[in-house]
Parts: C-alpha cells; structure tokens; sequence
C-alpha cells in the first residue's frame, strides 16, 4: 500500500524543535510533492544522496520512508548564534548556520548519513554507479560556480536507469512578470549581501530553457519539466495560503509561468 505521505511529513514535523514544528508544517505541501517524485519512479528500496539538503524534513522521511539517504551540504556553524541572530534576523539560510549542530541529530537517529561537504569545491564523493537517486531542491540557484563538473560527477555516480531531480525558482515566471515593471522585483535585500561574510542567497535562477540545456549537457533521458508555485503557500495567513494554492492549480499546465521549476531526468540504461 502506498504511504500516506502527509501523514508521515505531519507527524515528522512534530519531532523537530518546538520552535521548527510551524515552519516546517507550512512546507508540508512543497516536501510531500518533492518526496512523491522520487517514489513515482524509484520507489524506496533506493540508495539517494540530496545535494543542499539543509536540515527540513525531506531527508528525515526519506530514511523513515526505508530510503537510504545522505545529505550534503556544507552545514556551516561558523557564527555566534546570538550575534548572527541580531545581526541577520531575516537572512535566507541562517539556519544552517545557527541549528544543524543540533537539528541532525533527529536525522541521524533515522539512520541518514550525513556528509558534511561543498560539492562544487571538493567533488561528489560517491563512487561509480552507487546511487539510484541524486535530488538537489532549492539549492542550485545559491550556487557561485557552475555546477558543469559536478553534474557530471552525478552522472556516473548514477546506475544505469538512476533519477536525477532538481527543483529551482523560475527567473521568468508569472509573479516576476508582473512585479518588475511595477519595481517590486528587487533581487534580494542589502542584508543578505551586504552583512554576510559570505553571501549565501539567490545567485542565478534558471528558466525552463536553462534547465534543458542542463539536461542535455548530463545526458539525461525521459526528460520532465515541472511547474509549480510554492511562494506563497508556506504564509502563514490562510488566505494567502489559498490564493497561492488557487494560482499553482492555475499556472501548471505553462510550467514557464510557475515559480518553481522541476528537472527530473535518468541516466541511460
């Protein structure tokens, strides 16, 4: 019988820190959407690696769910909590900085392995053909240099067949569409550059075009391209919630209009 993803996600998200549980309960929808993509083509009995896990649910229910999963990411702890926390209040990421010292060890109880790492300046690490899934969600946008190499690392550390599934914003979409020529498209705040000892936000979106190119670059075959619009249905205001969920349902047939974009491709058997 399949899982009850939301349930599973539901009660996940109630073993988190008390003041996690509301944050990762507003994900919910983008976390269980991301998780039935991988068992839509690879089931569970999967070896996976997500590259830029952080330290969200995903990779905590992947294990729960029987997958065997590591994490990547660098998981910096290089500031003083407090300090950060009054100098940076709102910059994207700070939670990777401040709480996978402690976060992780519910991940680690579940049996995922984590692998502190930067894929992009010391390689993937993973042997040939001994992963069935690769998936990086959200994280490819923050990335300062080209991903080209490690991409092809991915490859062969794919067995023939393996999935490979990568989520990032639409530079292009609807919502951006509308809020340039009204100048509400600024990129991102001073703060997260400015303040930051090392910038860690939005550094190039791609667009649909971009996401092909990529995999035609990897070889990949049985390509799809996803739309769908995640902003807005983590508020918490209800009726922003349903107004985005409205406007999600609305945009997925034109994945070219949705804020988010999802590559998901194999490698050849």
């Amino acid at each position: 019988m399949a899982p009850d993803l939301k349930a599973v996600f539901e009660q996940m998200a109630q073993r988190f820190p008390d003041d996690m549980v509301e944050e990762q309960l507003w994900d919910l929808p983008r976390i269980v959407f991301n998780t039935q993509l991988i068992l839509d083509r690879a089931g569970t009995d999967v070896r996976i690696c997500d590259i830029g896990a952080g330290v969200g649910m995903f990779g905590a229910g992947c294990a729960e769910l029987g997958m065997q999963m590591t994490m990547m990411d660098d998981f910096e702890t290089p500031y003083d909590e407090a300090a950060l926390a009054e100098a940076l209040p709102n910059v994207p990421d700070s939670i990777n900085f401040t709480r996978a010292h402690n976060v992780l060890d519910l991940h680690r109880g579940l049996g995922v392995q984590i692998m502190q790492r930067d894929p992009l300046a010391e390689g993937f690490g993973f042997p040939p053909n001994s992963l069935d899934v690769v998936s990086t969600f959200g994280s490819m946008e923050h990335w300062h240099n080209s991903p080209k190499l490690l991409f092809a690392s991915v490859m062969e550390a794919l067995v023939p067949g393996g999935w490979f599934v990568l989520s990032a914003p639409n530079c292009v979409s609807f919502a951006k569409r509308v809020k340039v020529p009204l100048g509400l498209a600024k990129w991102s705040q001073i703060a997260d550059w400015y303040e930051a000892t090392r910038f860690r936000g939005h550094v190039r979106e791609p667009d649909v075009s971009d996401l092909r190119y990529i995999a035609e670059d990897m070889g990949l075959v049985d390509i799809e391209i996803i739309g769908r619009t995640w902003m807005g249905q983590m508020s918490p205001r209800p009726a922003i919630r349903l107004a985005a969920r409205m406007l999600d349902r609305l945009l997925r047939p034109w994945p070219t209009l949705c804020g988010d974009l999802y590559l998901v491709g194999r490698k050849p058997r």
